[in-house]
């Protein structure tokens, strides 16, 4: 089953038209809604520099496990 992603929803302009690899070596402001001083905090606070840092950190990553669960957990 073929499916397509709408990146302009979740990216800044600048990077609607990069490839994936691009896009996860990109900093954490390349996401829509992301400020240069949210990614400074980000990465004073927990290392995370790029957006592929972001999706595999550990916490961030544990949080997305608990929300799937609450959607099928009573």
């Amino acid at each position: 089953m073929a499916t397509s992603v709408d990146l302009a929803t979740v990216l800044d302009k600048a990077w609607e038209d990069k490839s994936l690899a691009e896009i996860l070596d990109a900093p954490v402001s390349a996401l829509a809604g992301v400020s240069e001083g949210d990614a400074t905090k980000l990465r004073e606070a927990l290392n995370i520099r790029t957006v592929r840092d972001l999706g595999s950190n550990k916490h961030f990553a544990a949080a997305g496990v608990l929300v799937a669960l609450s959607r099928h957990v009573g």
